[in-house]
């Protein structure tokens, strides 16, 4: 695109009138007043690098008349904690001097370059300050019908956000120059005549979304193909009530806007935030403004009102991947960022070099921006920096985007147009008085309309009159219709007395038919059911002389049953002497197969007892059987057969219940079978297991015998197998901790903290470890490890523990099985010393990812909570807790780690009073709550945290005010990412939590977990309510 697409006269805002007369209202009522007719051309002196405050007009005076051009100011910011450590050993590299508006900076103690802007704020400068003199004068044009636009620009962590987007609602010092603009904007409109409307929109990721309404994303940049003017007709636009109501919509945006915690910035912002202010005023007959509209006198009586837009852009800090430690999606968000702060950086370039061509298509923000830079607004922008000398290349590149950016001159332009609104209430007024004349009309109408309604009233009279002669025939004919109706009624009644008389005779006839036909049949019926009853009785009695049989036969069975039993007794007797041989091995099984045993004799006891009043029950049938007999041909026959039928379904459960035991009786012997099939499969694999357990020993004696043979080449002192460390290996070790960190988590070593304590190995001690690693290898090494020979047991862990301290080693001693062989001695091993070393080689291992889910999955969690269990050494309960403070920085191992007890060993070892193993146990919390508190953000995990049900929200509360700077830092953000969830909220504030959170946000020795702390407590409704409500 041409370069005077973005220097073309543009409109401040979109054209509110129809769609007559555009062009000519165009013509006529945008009146452009350019302050400044051609830019100066560039000095031969602007392009130096070395003096860069020769581009820059040499006097106040030019400044003033050039009102078109870009103003910069520098702002610094102050040291904080981080700044004051990591520059202990550098000097100052920023050096403001604001009364010479000169800015100097120092890349060592012999080369400085010096840089002017139209204002430097040191770093005690106030907030109303700041915008006294950045951001007054945009407002005062933009109130007074110009376009404006502040900006704020800079690395990450340097104040951008302070300086534009603080609230200020505990302090109202402390409010940034958002609110500050509207303020002074709502104070100087009315509310009756003019219109304050803002937009708040942020530029995520090439994606234009709405922070006002969330749902709202890439939303499209519509250009207008005339005029180029820049619209987001998807975006919502609110009118502003008053600050309180604009304060409200302000903080919602600052919700809804994605941040994220990086090694920089615990809060940086990862989106462009732009907030678009409309105002529309209405221009008085007597205007005092410098400016007077050229075409006043052609409005034709029109009342003209002026339209202006401010934008206030947070841009999104620019920052080294190095330095942030960003990675995953927080690298993509970077990308985006550092791809938009170049496009805006090639626009700014080309306008400050009059480049024919200006890219601004190549970015959403330089399209949005296009008339900040080049166009028809008054722009002011503030570049923020830090003093930190280790941004020096950052600081200087922010300067350097100021001083390009301060050769930029804008053509201002103020905007009018004819105020349609009060016209269209004028009309309407008059379209008032017009209707106030029709309706003087209309009462002379309503004279004729009582003439009219009089006339009607003498037409109703004559009807009423013929409705009455008409009402009396009516009546003549109902009487008459009445008495009819009566005689026919009485008809009626008559016939349906002849009816029913009729009927009542035929009834009579058919139930004297029926009788007689019931009387053959029952005659007939009561011969065949006495046949029935005969034939039913005969087929009972040979069923109670079969069941009879039947129950012989279980008496019989039942007695060799019990010689069964008492076989099966000389069996257990007999099993039980052979597995009185394998005690120590089986004791567990013993007492199984006894009780076993027991339920079983008791069982065939009440299958005995079962069977013993069976047959008591079938004799007293019996008896009742007989003596129901004898009374058959006493009583009727419908008496006999009921109880001839309820001792039929006696008999039957007798069936049922003798069929139940038998079943129960030979479930019992086949369990007991399979028992006796499983001693016998039992003792087999025990057979085998002794027979792998002598060849075992016959390999690791001669493991033992090869050791003693290299024990001769090896120092004996212990110090020669820990882990030395040289300045060069520690340095590595630093890089790579954070880098290879798949969650982002910062994790120590407390295994290399303990190791690198010792002094460093000899180059020829080192040769020699490496010598004995070649020659024996590391499978034999960690065979070693299972060594009866403590001695060289312990040898053999320290040469994995130092192999493990690299991480390219670490693949290889998982291969060989070193991880198995670490946690067999977890759970075998009584030696302090072995214990140590072990628990340091797996928290070395536990900084690989794919190596901290094979640790779970075998059962490494449960093995360091019992180490922690069973010793009361510091250093060994410092390795253990180094070890699970690592797996707690892993969200998917989460659950397991809680399950097997890790959680619980954690608080348990804090017990000690050891403020190394505090530490440890500390910076674990931390891990453990900022993984729940990320997973919690981005939606994939809901509910309480895992650490409130094992009681570590009191542990940390309690532990808060501990002297350790170190674990009162990992405290104090454990307690921020915990109170982030909404679920902890009542646990917080019945616990003391939230005192604790607030107390945090004021005395915090680092800033960056005060932001965080203020933060979750204003985005906190309970927390809110109850601060309020205390």
């Amino acid at each position: 695109m041409a370069s005077s697409s973005l220097r073309s006269s543009q409109p401040a805002s979109s054209n509110g009138g129809g769609g007559v007369g555009r062009s000519e209202r165009q013509q006529r009522q945008t009146t452009s007043f350019s302050v400044r007719s051609k830019p100066a051309p560039p000095s031969a002196t602007s392009r130096r690098s070395v003096t860069p405050t020769s581009r820059l007009p040499n006097s106040n005076s030019e400044l003033q008349q050039d009102a078109g051009r870009v103003r910069v100011a520098v702002r610094a910011r102050p040291r904080n904690d981080e700044d004051r450590v990591s520059d202990s050993d550098y000097g100052d590299s920023v050096e403001v001097q604001p009364e010479l508006k000169r800015l100097k900076l120092r890349k060592n103690n012999w080369m400085s370059e010096s840089y002017r802007f139209d204002e430097i704020f040191t770093e005690t400068a106030s907030q109303n300050r700041v915008y006294q003199v950045v951001a007054k004068p945009v407002v005062e044009s933009v109130l007074n019908g110009y376009n404006g636009t502040v900006m704020a620009y800079g690395q990450t962590g340097t104040g951008k956000t302070y300086t534009l987007g603080r609230m200020g609602c505990d302090d109202a010092s402390e409010r940034g120059i958002m609110v500050r603009a509207l303020e002074d904007i709502i104070l100087s409109t009315a509310p009756e005549s003019d219109t304050v409307e803002v937009s708040y929109l942020q530029l995520y990721m090439e994606s234009i979304q709405d922070l006002l309404a969330p749902e709202k994303t890439n939303i499209p940049i519509h250009e207008d193909p005339k005029t180029g003017e820049v619209s987001l007709p998807g975006a919502s636009v609110v009118r502003i009530k008053d600050l309180d109501h604009f304060l409200q919509l302000l903080q919602i945006g600052e919700a809804n806007r994605h941040a994220a915690n990086t090694n920089l910035n615990t809060e940086s912002s990862r989106s462009h935030a732009i907030l678009m202010v409309f105002i529309r005023r209405s221009v008085e007959e007597k205007s005092t403004d410098e400016i007077i509209s050229q075409e006043k006198a052609l409005r034709n009586g029109l009342p003209i009102i002026r339209r202006s837009k401010l934008l206030i852009v947070d841009l999104a800090g620019s920052e080294r991947v190095d330095k942030s430690g960003s990675e995953g999606h927080l690298l993509e968000e970077a990308k985006f960022i550092n791809l938009s702060l170049t496009s805006l950086g090639k626009c700014i370039n080309a306008l400050a070099e009059n480049s024919p061509h200006i890219p601004t298509r190549d970015s959403k923000l330089t399209r949005l921006l296009r008339d900040s830079f080049g166009g028809t607004a008054r722009t002011s922008l503030i570049i923020t920096i830090g003093p930190s000398a280790r941004h020096y290349a950052e600081t200087s590149s922010t300067v350097m985007f100021g001083q390009r950016a301060m050769k930029i001159v804008n053509t201002v332009k103020l905007k009018e147009e004819f105020d349609y609104e009060s016209q269209c209430r004028k009309l309407e007024n008059q379209i008032d008085n017009l209707t106030a004349d029709f309706e003087r009309q209309l009462k002379l109408r309503d004279s004729k309309k009582y003439e009219l309604e009089r006339r009607l009233t003498e037409f109703q009279h004559s009807f009423a009159e013929a409705k009455e002669n008409l009402i009396t025939r009516s009546e003549f004919l109902e009487k008459e219709n009445t008495r009819l109706e009566l005689e026919m009624k009485d008809l009626l009644y008559e016939l349906n007395i002849q009816k029913e008389h009729h009927d009542i005779m035929h009834d009579k006839v058919a139930q004297l038919e029926m009788s007689l036909e019931q009387g053959k049949q029952h005659q007939v019926d009561s011969s065949t059911y006495q046949k029935i009853l005969a034939d039913t009785t005969q087929m009972y009695e040979k069923k109670i002389a079969k069941l009879m049989k039947q129950l012989e036969d279980e008496h019989t069975r039942s007695g060799s049953k019990e010689d069964q039993l008492d076989a099966m007794r000389k069996l257990l007797t007999d099993s039980q002497k052979t597995i009185q041989q394998h005690e120590m091995e089986h004791s567990t099984y013993q007492k199984a197969l006894a009780d076993t045993t027991q339920m079983y004799e008791r069982k065939i006891a009440e299958l005995m007892e079962q069977l013993e009043d069976e047959c008591s029950r079938f004799e007293d049938l019996n008896e009742q059987f007989n003596l129901a007999k004898k009374l058959r041909h006493q009583q009727s026959s419908m008496k006999g057969k009921k109880e001839i039928d309820e001792l039929k379904v006696t008999l039957q459960d007798m069936k049922q219940l003798h069929e139940l035991t038998l079943n129960e009786f030979q479930s019992l012997k086949s369990d007991y079978s399979d028992l006796s099939a499983e001693k016998a499969k039992l003792d087999e694999e025990l057979q085998d297991v002794k027979q792998r357990l002598l060849a075992e020993e016959k390999k690791r004696k001669t493991l033992e015998n090869e050791l003693v043979m290299r024990k001769k080449d090896v120092p004996e002192k212990e110090d020669d197998f820990e882990d030395k460390k040289s300045y060069m290996k520690e340095n590595i070790y630093k890089g790579s901790s954070t880098l290879g960190n798949p969650m982002g988590l910062h994790y120590s070593n407390p295994s290399r903290e303990s190791l690198s304590s010792h002094r460093e190995t000899p180059s020829s001690q080192r040769a020699t470890i490496a010598k004995i690693c070649e020659e024996v290898g590391l499978q034999k090494i960690v065979q070693l490890m299972t060594s009866e020979d403590l001695d060289v047991q312990t040898h053999a862990v320290k040469m994995v523990a130092n192999l493990a301290a690299e991480d390219m080693n670490q693949e290889k001693i998982m291969e060989e099985g070193g991880l198995d062989a670490l946690l067999m001695l977890l759970q075998s091993s009584q030696n302090t010393t072995i214990l140590r070393v072990a628990s340091g080689a797996i928290a070395n291992l536990a900084m690989n990812e794919v190596n901290q889910g094979l640790i779970m999955s075998k059962g490494g969690a449960q093995l360091l909570a019992g180490t922690a269990s069973k010793t009361n050494d510091p250093q060994t309960l410092r390795m253990v807790a180094g070890a699970l403070a690592n797996l707690c920085g892993n969200e998917r191992l989460h659950m397991m780690l809680k399950e097997d007890g890790g959680i619980k060993a954690l608080l348990e070892m804090a017990r000690s009073g050891s403020s190394d193993v505090i530490a440890q146990v500390a910076r674990g919390m931390a891990n453990f709550a900022k993984c729940e508190s990320r997973g919690t953000i981005q939606g994939h995990r809901k509910g309480h945290s895992l650490l409130l049900e094992d009681g570590a929200l009191t542990w940390l509360i309690s532990n808060s005010s501990t002297t350790s700077s170190s674990t009162k830092r990992h405290i104090e953000l454990a307690l921020c990412h915990l109170a982030q969830n909404e679920d902890n909220a009542n646990d917080f504030i019945f616990s003391g939590g939230l005192k604790e959170l607030v107390r945090i946000s004021t005395e915090s020795s680092r800033e960056d977990i005060r932001n965080l702390a203020k933060k979750t407590l204003r985005l906190s409704p309970k927390f809110q309510t109850e601060i309020h409500a205390e």
